[in-house]
């Protein structure tokens, strides 16, 4: 138990990999393996898996998405996709209607089922002794992506990890204080100083990719619309 613990504490992110490593075929299955064991809401396993071998798709993505040029040079990529389709395919067969629509809640439980899945894939990965990314920019240009992978309606992509052997080691990056994030019995208010703590906290560790405090970069990035193309994406696949 302390091993999984201290593996979980442990996790760090990487994007430089060995290009000329490759992933034997016993660890990609170990990592399917355990991604696919993951919790799902009601064993609904609301999602699907891409294994992206292929280099002139690897090539296509990083042309769509040049700032994460690891998923060209790890050694796989995996594309984690929310899949509402296979029980849309179960209301055909039963003759039923299919509500995903009429609420939200769908396209959360398979958004929830896909993340967890990832999830558990990060982890296998570091008990391989490997690394790994997520990469949710996937999504900023997802109706080229979907169409890269020909996603069906009632499927979209949530996030990708490329996986392989880093060449440069990270550090373990340090998250929030505990009393900003971790609440008991009921939501709390805390003091602002916990998030301006935060800042330099974030400013010592000089990750040199932040290149901007942590408070701005987040008050930049939501003082706007972003991603207002996804809407519409999800209406064209029948999911909103």
């Amino acid at each position: 138990m302390k091993d999984v613990i201290a593996l979980l504490k442990n996790h760090r992110s990487y994007r430089n990999f060995d290009e000329n490593y490759e992933l034997k075929d016993e660890q990609l299955q170990e990592i399917l393996a355990a991604s696919r064991q993951a919790p799902s809401w009601m064993n609904g396993q609301a999602y699907s898996i891409i294994v992206v071998k292929n280099k002139k798709l690897r090539e296509k993505l990083v042309e769509l998405n040049p700032s994460n040029p690891h998923m060209l040079h790890s050694s796989v990529f995996l594309l984690f996709v929310a899949d509402l389709q296979r029980t849309q395919l179960v209301a055909l067969k039963q003759g039923v209607d299919y509500a995903v629509t009429d609420s939200l809640n769908p396209l959360i439980i398979a958004t929830t089922d896909a993340s967890l899945a990832l999830q558990n894939a990060v982890t296998a990965v570091e008990a391989l002794g490997l690394g790994s990314v997520i990469v949710g920019s996937v999504r900023n240009q997802i109706d080229q992506v979907s169409e890269l992978f020909n996603l069906p309606p009632y499927v979209y992509p949530i996030a990708g990890l490329s996986i392989g052997k880093p060449t440069v080691e990270m550090q373990v990056k340090p998250r929030l204080p505990e009393k900003a994030v971790i609440h008991y019995d009921t939501y709390q208010a805390y003091d602002y100083q916990l998030i301006e703590d935060y800042d330099q906290t974030m400013k010592k560790f000089g990750e040199a990719r932040e290149t901007k405090l942590w408070t701005k970069k987040f008050a930049d990035y939501y003082k706007e619309p972003r991603n207002v193309h996804l809407n519409d994406y999800l209406k064209k696949q029948h999911l909103l």
